[in-house]
């Protein structure tokens, strides 16, 4: 299904079929992304969705390579992270940083993970559909892994349109830059990638 971001039921459409547990690309404040839900209901609380192995499939990647979760609220990271964020990254989300932070307790035992790199985006649209799922989502760009990112609609619907359950177009993403990408396991901010946002 393919639905124009500018159609006014687009995010209610886009969450709906994330809550189902399916597979979407959505535009995002960087380039198209393919999302899923990162956690899914249970009836004990929430539990890993799985759905990262789902796009690695898709994307041809390996199942080592971890998802940037995007949310909707910069505070939500609290959530998550069991580390203290400084105010110099939370000044600049909404926008187009990750950060890569050590994981709580919590959340560590839920993703057999220690660490997680989040993002909350700078697309008001994004935040929105976000927040209809009720928990983050996972993001990472449209292409086959090892491939170029495909920012032409034409072409993500040639490679992915059989693949995924939505589209949501919103027009080329041309010579878009990525997000930063920032770490802050080792206690201090990392610069990993330099994107769209700068912190200096």
């Amino acid at each position: 299904m393919t639905l124009p971001k500018s159609d006014g039921a687009s995010a209610e459409a886009a969450a709906k079929v994330l809550r189902e547990g399916k597979i979407a690309v959505l535009p995002t404040d960087t380039v198209y992304g393919f999302s899923a839900l990162a956690l899914a209901p249970g009836a004990d609380g929430p539990k890993k969705s799985g759905l990262d192995l789902k796009i690695d499939q898709i994307k041809k990647s390996p199942e080592s390579k971890p998802l940037i979760e995007l949310i909707s609220d910069p505070m939500d990271i609290c959530k998550y992270a069991g580390q203290e964020i400084p105010s110099k990254i939370l000044e600049k989300w909404p926008g187009a940083l990750t950060v890569l932070v050590k994981n709580n307790d919590w959340y560590k035992a839920l993703t057999g993970r220690e660490a997680t790199a989040f993002r909350c985006p700078g697309d008001e649209w994004l935040r929105q559909v976000i927040s209809l799922c009720g928990g983050p989502i996972y993001s990472t760009s449209v292409n086959f892994s090892g491939k170029p990112v495909l920012e032409a609609e034409a072409d993500i619907l040639r490679d992915f349109g059989g693949l995924v359950d939505l589209y949501v177009s919103d027009g080329d993403k041309k010579n878009a830059l990525p997000s930063t990408l920032v770490s802050l396991l080792d206690g201090e901010l990392k610069v990993l990638r330099q994107g769209a946002v700068r912190l200096d």
